[in-house]
Order: C-alpha cells, then sequence, then structure tokens
C-alpha cells in the first residue's frame, strides 16, 4: 500500500480537497485498497477547523465524497510514516523543511503539478476565491500521480 499525504498552508482548501478527490479517483479506478492518503498543513493557523465551506461545495458540486475533517500540522512521524508527501506550492516546501529536515536522501516530498510535468503550484483559493481553478489543478495533478503509482 502507498501512504501518501497532501500539504497545504492551513490543511483547510487545497490539501484536503486533494486527498478527498485523489480517494475518490483511486475508487473509481479499483485502486482504492492501493492507497492511504491523508492531508496535513504546514502551518497550526487552522489546527482542528474544517474544510473550508466553500471547498465543500466544490467538493459536493463535482459529486467528490469528503467526511468531517479537522485540520491539522504534519510531523515529522509523518515524515517517517508516508511514502509521498505532496505539497501545494513553493512556499509549503519551504516551510516543511523546518518540519521534517531535508528530504535529499528519501526524496519523498513533490508538487502536485510536477507529477503533471507542468511546473508551478497549484491555484490557491484562499487568495482568489477562485475554487473551479483549484479543483481543476488538483483534479489534473491527481489524476497524474495515480497514474504513476
Amino acid at each position: 500500500m502507498r501512504k501518501i499525504l497532501f500539504v497545504c498552508h492551513g490543511n483547510i482548501c487545497r490539501s484536503p480537497m486533494a486527498e478527498y478527490l485523489f480517494k475518490h479517483l483511486a475508487a473509481q479506478t479499483g485502486r482504492a485498497g492501493d492507497f492511504e492518503a491523508a492531508s496535513a498543513a504546514v502551518s497550526t493557523e487552522e489546527t482542528g477547523n474544517d474544510i473550508y465551506p466553500p471547498a465543500k461545495r466544490k467538493l459536493r458540486e463535482k459529486g467528490v465524497p469528503f467526511a468531517p475533517h479537522a485540520a491539522r500540522q504534519i510531523t515529522y512521524s509523518d515524515y517517517a510514516h508516508y511514502d509521498h508527501i505532496i505539497c501545494m506550492d513553493r512556499s509549503n516546501l519551504r516551510l516543511l523543511q523546518y518540519i521534517i529536515g531535508n528530504d535529499d536522501e528519501q526524496n519523498k516530498v513533490s508538487l502536485l503539478m510536477n507529477w503533471a510535468d507542468i511546473h508551478r503550484d497549484v491555484a490557491d483559493p484562499w487568495y482568489t476565491g477562485d475554487f473551479e481553478t483549484t479543483y481543476q489543478d488538483l483534479l489534473l495533478g491527481c489524476k497524474k500521480l495515480l497514474e504513476q503509482l
């Protein structure tokens, strides 16, 4: 079983959307049992908070099931547990280094859009309010991640 942790700044928009979208795509392809997927934040700002309501609305609109969620910060033990730690943007990568240290040897950490051979961040709806663009980025990234694992 491959273990994947999706990471964003607060764990209330992009990373939980990616978590549930990835689980949904894996289930649709008959591969749900091949993966353990979860999400976390690099910050503590939203600890304990549920998925942001507009993110929930977008998941519902797209038919992606989700469960009650409590935002949490990634820990060093997460680094040991997960095979892949997938960040939404370069800022997440920088902040993640303060928590897990250097990833050079294990090479577990990557950017989601890099899996689609696109070298940019996942659009952040917290600042834009554009959850459709974020969803489309996540859909492309998660599909490519699923294809390659």
